[in-house]
């Protein structure tokens, strides 16, 4: 899907500030804070770009000159953010957001429920629970709110996005007396990392984006017992490569998980030694699996590590550096393109899974199949 550069950036605010909120087009489903993964990243930054804007120095452009810019020079992922735009995009990079922790659910009746709360959360510490009605938000009916509006008012809008702000939220459950609670904001850590046991020893990953810490998350669920492996990136909209690579390097040991041009200049990235290369493994993708995603999912089936199950991914392979205008805004754009070890670029084609899953197949099950016949460590 192509995007505009006005486009483009308003997916970029929204993908990893708010999460997957317009994107899904979904009559009922979960939005908020904890929330689904992003839909759809903006840029795989290059290793530290994101703290380190290249151009302090740079001159100063209009949203409209610098969108002219973007649309010239026909650069797809190319993006534009003000300076609090790019603050809280780099927030979400760094895998924290305001709010008040949770997540609610709009059904086909239009009753608005809180769907997820996050623990030790102001939520949480309200007494809310998931099957609460939401019933208003400051006080507006929440029903008769977008639910994207309802997003952005329990995370903030403007000034309010700051820890210490507060909102005030009706709730009730059941048939129970309604309660009128007012929170105060938090800066509370996105879960992109989660893990389970599906049985027989396998143990399943699920890595939603590559934000600050994922790489460690992943090691530190590794440490669970486990004689298999399903990590799956399905839906998971890249983000920081260095993240990527570092997951990598709980499964490899050391070597080569690909490289990036920039601006002509060929950069090497290698995975950090250490890693368990011997466990059985697969790897997870869908249409959803982008960016850096796809690299950690192109270099564990190149290196013979993984076997790769799902259906073709979604086809990004370049990488953006951002530079700093002399307004504090940020002009985004594609300096070059990355490549797995054995050479393959996914941008535009994406990666062919080694086992293709058919359209009504349960990846899930499948995965488990191709686990076993790999067999388990000894």
């Amino acid at each position: 899907m192509l995007q505009t550069p006005r486009g483009a950036r308003q997916v970029a605010a929204l993908s990893l500030v708010f999460g997957a909120v317009l994107l899904t087009g979904a009559a009922t489903g979960a939005w908020g804070e904890p929330g689904d993964p992003p839909r759809r990243a903006p840029a795989d930054l290059a290793p530290a770009a994101a703290r380190l804007p290249a151009d302090p120095a740079g001159a100063a452009l209009s949203e409209q000159q610098a969108e002219h810019l973007l649309a010239a020079g026909g650069d797809r992922w190319g993006a534009y953010y003000s300076a609090q735009e790019y603050a809280e995009f780099s927030q979400g990079l760094d895998g924290r957001y305001p709010g008040v922790g949770l997540s609610v659910g709009r059904g086909e009746d239009g009753v608005t429920a809180v769907s997820e709360v996050t623990p030790a959360g102001p939520a949480a510490e309200a007494g809310i629970a998931p099957g609460d009605r939401l019933l208003a938000i400051d006080g507006d009916q929440a029903d008769r709110l977008p639910v994207t509006e309802v997003v952005a008012r329990l995370r903030g809008q403007g000034d309010e996005r700051r820890p210490g702000s507060e909102v005030t939220l009706a709730v009730r459950r059941g048939d129970g007396p309604v309660r009128e609670l007012r929170l105060r904001r938090v800066l509370l850590d996105s879960r992109q990392v989660t893990a389970e046991h599906l049985g027989k020893g396998v143990l399943r990953i699920t890595v939603r984006a590559f934000t600050s810490g994922v790489a460690d998350q992943v090691r530190a669920a590794l440490r669970a017992p486990h004689t298999g492996v399903v990590l799956d990136l399905r839906g998971n909209s890249g983000g920081l490569l260095d993240e990527a690579v570092g997951t990598a390097g709980s499964f490899l040991d050391g070597g080569s998980v690909g490289s990036y041009q920039e601006r002509g200049e060929t950069r090497e990235l290698t995975a950090p030694p250490g890693g368990d290369p011997r466990t059985p493994l697969v790897v997870l993708v869908d249409g959803g699996t982008m960016s850096a995603a796809e690299l950690l999912a192109g270099a564990l089936q190149d290196r013979s590590r993984a076997v790769v199950v799902g259906s073709r991914t979604f086809g990004k392979g370049t990488v953006q550096q951002p530079s700093r205008l002399a307004d504090g805004a940020v002009l985004e754009l594609t300096v070059g393109r990355y490549y797995t070890p054995a050479g393959r670029s996914p941008d535009g084609t994406g990666l062919t899974p080694d086992v293709p899953a058919a359209a009504a197949e349960d990846a899930d099950a499948l995965a488990l199949r191709v686990l076993a016949g790999l067999g388990t460590r000894s």
